[in-house]
């Protein structure tokens, strides 16, 4: 099915037009104070193009998980100031989602202009689960563009969603895909329609609940799959050993087990471990191997001989896909396995492979430890949506741009 793009809509001519970017601008915030703008910084090229053209741009976004009600905590206040300083021009504010103020300054835009409506999840109607109450809410987000106006979605990380500003807009504006989400489509189609081998996947992370399914996906066509995170805990316990007070969940033990039997050949797990007799950055930590973890410790990064082991599956992998970081490389003393893993995957791209790192906490662990972006061949803007596309499950925010 063909999708259009944004070049395609650029070339039909969009000056004087009132355009509407659904953006992903959901960054970490500490105090208000962003801490990781790297999905704002993504967002800038499909934005600047479309003002540049003489647009009148409205951009919507979410921050954060708002319960349907505004929230001071999670306005867009500090994004509409990061938007502003990376285009190089003013992003208006608008005081509520879809309200009077969004409506006032939506019709006082002139060619170029740029107006970021206020969290989008302020509005319960978002993410409601009556398909009625979302279409309200995309009408009065179409309103705001006019009769002649276009979607764009450019919010890779929430096309997994059935939301108003995702799904339900484009069933009412003639749509394209941003640069951002066609490019991300078609790195995800290279590592699931032919890639070259040997095709290796890291997958960390807390819990194994949350990447069961992709576990379950690709364990069948991979060369290699490596574990490790809080997640390795839980496979380790299916084997019989003993991982103190380390994450574990009980209740996936069984199918960890399962895993194991069918796929042992592919997975790869920590064999030594970094423990700590607390979760702090000044815990007391020594290096163990995996099967002698005591009682009263827990285990927050793998170790030295575990990121040799995977590191030279990994520089010798022709695909990578990395989900996940290795351990609590928020603290210092156990990042040294997340940096391990990353420096082997940057190598791999050096010697020609195709590497994908697939978003959230693995793009953060990227820009945290210092290591090169280019160094890779893709960092994905979505975690989630990545994993579901990996999944063979059909993401709502793309089908609907199909024509």
């Amino acid at each position: 099915m063909a999708v259009k793009t944004l070049q395609d809509l650029l070339s039909e001519g969009v000056e004087g037009r009132g355009v509407l970017v659904r953006s992903d601008l959901n960054v970490p915030l500490d105090n208000g104070v962003i801490t990781d703008p790297g999905r704002i910084v993504a967002s800038v090229p499909t934005i600047k193009a479309l003002a540049e053209a003489g647009a009148k741009v409205i951009v919507t976004a979410h921050l954060g998980r708002p319960k349907g009600e505004p929230d001071p905590k999670l306005s867009l206040a500090p994004v509409a100031a990061k938007l502003s300083e990376e285009l190089g021009r003013n992003v208006q504010l608008a005081g509520d989602v879809v309200g009077q103020d969004a409506l006032a300054r939506s019709e006082g835009l002139t060619d170029g202009d740029v107006l970021l409506l206020e969290n989008i999840r302020f509005d319960p109607r978002e993410t409601s689960k009556d398909d009625a109450e979302r279409g309200k809410l995309a009408r009065a987000l179409v309103e705001l563009v006019g009769d002649d106006g276009a979607f764009v979605s450019d919010g890779f990380g929430v096309v997994h969603r059935k939301q108003a500003s995702v799904y339900d807009v484009a069933k009412l504006l003639p749509h394209y895909a941003g640069g951002l989400v066609a490019t991300e489509v078609e790195v995800l189609k290279k590592l699931t329609s032919d890639p070259e081998r040997p095709y290796a996947v890291v997958l960390g992370g807390s819990k194994v609940s949350d990447k069961l399914a992709v576990i379950e996906a690709l364990a069948p066509k991979v060369d290699t799959l490596v574990i490790g995170g809080g997640m390795c805990f839980t496979f380790l316990a299916a084997q019989g050993l003993s991982v103190g007070t380390s994450l574990l969940q009980e209740e996936m033990v069984d199918t960890c087990k399962k895993l194991l039997e069918t796929y042992g050949d592919v997975i790869h797990l920590p064999r030594d471990i970094v423990v700590a007799d607390k979760f702090a950055a000044d815990a007391e930590s020594k290096v163990l191997p995996a099967n002698e973890i005591p009682d009263g410790w827990m285990g927050l990064d793998i170790g030295p001989e575990s990121v040799d082991r995977f590191g030279a599956l990994l520089t010798e992998a022709k695909t990578v896909f990395w989900n996940g970081p290795m351990g609590v490389f928020e603290f210092e003393k156990f990042a040294a396995g997340t940096r391990g893993v990353a420096e082997a995957i940057v190598t791999a791209t050096g010697k020609g492979a195709f590497t994908v790192v697939g978003g959230g906490d693995s793009a953060a662990a990227v820009r945290t430890l210092g290591l090169p972006e280019d160094g890779f061949s893709h960092i994905s803007t979505g975690g989630g949506a990545s994993l579901e596309y990996l999944e063979g499950k059909e993401l709502p925010g793309i089908a609907v741009l199909e024509d």
